[in-house]
C-alpha cells in the first residue's frame, strides 16, 4: 500500500524525448493538472549540456541506466552495453545530437500497416511544430518552436575529404538531409543552441517549469501500473525507501522508452501471459507484443590511419587540450560542440534498392569506444549501419523486481538480408576511401585491415565488432487490434484497456531510416495532441 498519493488528471511516466513534450504540452492547458515522473535525477551534471559530454555520460551510472544486451548468436555470443539516459531529459540528455527524420516512405509504410495518422504529410506537421531551425522556416523545417537544430560549429579538413571522396564515389552533395530528399552526402545538423546540447529538457521542461500546473518529480523510479479492472487509474512509485502512488482522472501515459515501457507493462502483468505466469504476477492481459519486435540500427565501423594529424592528436596534446577548451568557453566553438558525427552520406548498397538503406556516420578521431579515450596514432572513423534491419528481437522480464533489468535480445544479422547489407554497406564504405580526395589522407585501413576480404571475412568482421548506434525502437508496435503482434492503435492506446496510452520510440511498428531522436520527439508532440482531441 502507497503511504503517500495524488491525483492528476495525466500522469507522464518517463521524461525522456517523448515524456517532456508530451507533459509540457498538455500543461499548456492551465485547467489539467500533469504529474511527469522520472527515474533519474536532474540534469545538473555539466557535461549533459556540453556537446561532446556523451563521452563522459554514456556509460556513468548517475545518468545513464546501463543496460547490457544478452549474449547474442549473431555477434558470435558477444553482449553489447546499451546506454539509455536516466535522468531528465532522458537519452535526448545523452545521445548524440544528430538530427535526423528519417524517410518519408518510412512513415507511409507506417500508416499502410493500418496506422492511419501516420503517413508523412499527417506526421510532418509534429517534426516542424517542435522546431526551431537555425536556418529559417520552409515548406520542410519549423521556426519558434521549442527544440532548437544548428549547423555544426567546427569542421577539419579530413572532413571535407570525406564529403570530396563521396562525392567521387558517385553519391549526391546533399546540405539538408531533412529536406527535399534524404539522400547524399553532406554536414549532420544538431539538436543544439548556441553550441549547447538542446535536450527535450532544456527544449520543453524549462520554458514550462513556473506552471502552477506541472508538477515534475525526479528520482521517481515507477514500479508497476495500477488498475480497476480494465482501466488503467495510475502509477505506484518509489522516491528512496518510500512508496507513492499517482492517480489519474483521466489518463496515464508510458514514455519510459524501448526498454522501459514494455518492462512496465509485464511488471504489471501486461504482456505474454506465460512471462506473467513465469515470473508470479497476476496476468491482466495477454498481449504477446509486448518486448516483441525490437529492432536497432548495428554500426560497422572502419578505422582508417591517417599521415596528417586529426582530431586524435589535438585531444592527446595537452596544450591542443587545453585551447579547446578555452575556444569553448569564450566562443562555445571547436571539438567540444563536436556530436556523435559531423558528415552523413545516406545511399545504396546496391541499384537493386529503391532508396537508400545504408547511412555512414564519420568522425575526425578515432577510438574503441566512447569514454575510453581516443587511439594514439592519427585516424578517422567511418561507420556504416543498415537503415531498415529485419532482424528483431526482445526485451522481457527476469524477475518481478523492478530494480533488476530485463533480458535484451536485439538477434542482430539473424537474416540474410541484413547479412547481405551489412557486407554490401562495408564495400561502400571502401570504394569510399579508395577516392583520390582520400589519398593524401590514408596510409593504412587498421580495421577490419587488407587482409579482410571475401564476404564471409566481411561478414564474420561485422559479428565480431558490429555495436549498437543507440537506436532500440519497437517493443510496443503500433497496429490494429486484429494484429496479434501489436500492443497500441493508431491512437497509441494500448488494445484492451482503458486510459492507457504508450508514447515513445517502443511504439514504431518498424524502425526509421535514420536516427531516432527527433522521430521520438515528433510521437511526443502527435501524441499530446491525440490526448487533446480525445478529451476536447
Amino acid at each position: 500500500m502507497a503511504n503517500n498519493s495524488d491525483t492528476y488528471d495525466f500522469i507522464v511516466a518517463g521524461a525522456g524525448s517523448a515524456g517532456c513534450a508530451i507533459a509540457a504540452r498538455l500543461s499548456e492547458d492551465a485547467d489539467v493538472r500533469v504529474l511527469l515522473l522520472e527515474a533519474g535525477r536532474r540534469d545538473t551534471n555539466p557535461w549533459i549540456h556540453v556537446p561532446v559530454g556523451y563521452f563522459k555520460t554514456m556509460h556513468n551510472p548517475s545518468v545513464d541506466w546501463c543496460y547490457r544486451t544478452d549474449p547474442d548468436p549473431g555477434l558470435n555470443g558477444r553482449r553489447l552495453n546499451w546506454p539509455r539516459g536516466k535522468v531528465l531529459g532522458g537519452s535526448s540528455s545523452l545521445n548524440g545530437l544528430l538530427y535526423i527524420r528519417g524517410q518519408p516512405e518510412d512513415y507511409n509504410e507506417w500508416s499502410a500497416m493500418g496506422n492511419p495518422g501516420w503517413s508523412w504529410q499527417e506526421v510532418l506537421p509534429y517534426f516542424l511544430k517542435s522546431e526551431n531551425q537555425e536556418r529559417g522556416a520552409n515548406a520542410h523545417h519549423g521556426s519558434g518552436g521549442p527544440l532548437t537544430v544548428s549547423d555544426i560549429r567546427f569542421r577539419r579538413k579530413i572532413t571535407d575529404a570525406f564529403i570530396d571522396a563521396a562525392l567521387e564515389a558517385g553519391i549526391p552533395p546533399n546540405d539538408d538531409f531533412n529536406g527535399e530528399s534524404q539522400e547524399g552526402v553532406g554536414y549532420f545538423q544538431l539538436t543544439a543552441h548556441g553550441g549547447r546540447r538542446c535536450s527535450t529538457a532544456q527544449a520543453f521542461l524549462k520554458p514550462a517549469k513556473s506552471r502552477p500546473n506541472l508538477d515534475v518529480v525526479t528520482s521517481a523510479h515507477v514500479t508497476r501500473l495500477t488498475r480497476e479492472g480494465r482501466r488503467i487509474t495510475g502509477v505506484e512509485y518509489r522516491r528512496g525507501s518510500q512508496l507513492f502512488h499517482g492517480t489519474s482522472r483521466r489518463e496515464t501515459v508510458l514514455s519510459a522508452g524501448a526498454i522501459g515501457s514494455p518492462q512496465l507493462l509485464q511488471l504489471s502483468g501486461i504482456g505474454p501471459g506465460a512471462l506473467s505466469r513465469e515470473m508470479g504476477i497476476e496476468p491482466v492481459l495477454d498481449l504477446p507484443g509486448v518486448g516483441a519486435n525490437l529492432q536497432d540500427h548495428l554500426q560497422i565501423r572502419a578505422v582508417y590511419k591517417c599521415s596528417q594529424p586529426t582530431l586524435n592528436d589535438e585531444i592527446r596534446n595537452p596544450l591542443r587540450r587545453l585551447l579547446i577548451g578555452l575556444q569553448y568557453l569564450l566562443f562555445r566553438t571547436g571539438p567540444m560542440t563536436m556530436a556523435a558525427s559531423q558528415v552523413a552520406i545516406f545511399t545504396r548498397t546496391s541499384e537493386r534498392a529503391e532508396r537508400p538503406d545504408i547511412q555512414f556516420h564519420f568522425q575526425p578521431l578515432s577510438s574503441d569506444s566512447p569514454g575510453e579515450g581516443t587511439h594514439d596514432f592519427s585516424a578517422f572513423t567511418s561507420s556504416v549501419c543498415q537503415l531498415r534491419p529485419t532482424s528483431t528481437g526482445q526485451v522481457k522480464i527476469t524477475s518481478p523486481d523492478p530494480d533488476e533489468h530485463p533480458s535484451i535480445q536485439p538477434n542482430y544479422l539473424s537474416t540474410e538480408h541484413d547479412c547481405e547489407v551489412a557486407i554490401g554497406g562495408m564495400r561502400v564504405s571502401r570504394r569510399i576511401a579508395s577516392m583520390p580526395a582520400l589519398q593524401p589522407f590514408i596510409t593504412d585501413e587498421y580495421d577490419p585491415g587488407s587482409h579482410v576480404q571475401t564476404d564471409d571475412q566481411l561478414l564474420e568482421h561485422a559479428r565480431d565488432t558490429g555495436n549498437t548506434i543507440y537506436h532500440p525502437t519497437g517493443t510496443c508496435r503500433m497496429g490494429p487490434a486484429d494484429d496479434a503482434r501489436s500492443v497500441v492503435d493508431h491512437r497509441l492506446r494500448v488494445h484492451g484497456l482503458d486510459d492507457l496510452r504508450v508514447a515513445d520510440a517502443s511504439i514504431m511498428p518498424a524502425i526509421v531510416s535514420g536516427n531516432t531522436n527527433a522521430p521520438s520527439i515528433m510521437i511526443g508532440e502527435k501524441c499530446a495532441d491525440m490526448i487533446r482531441e480525445d478529451w476536447a
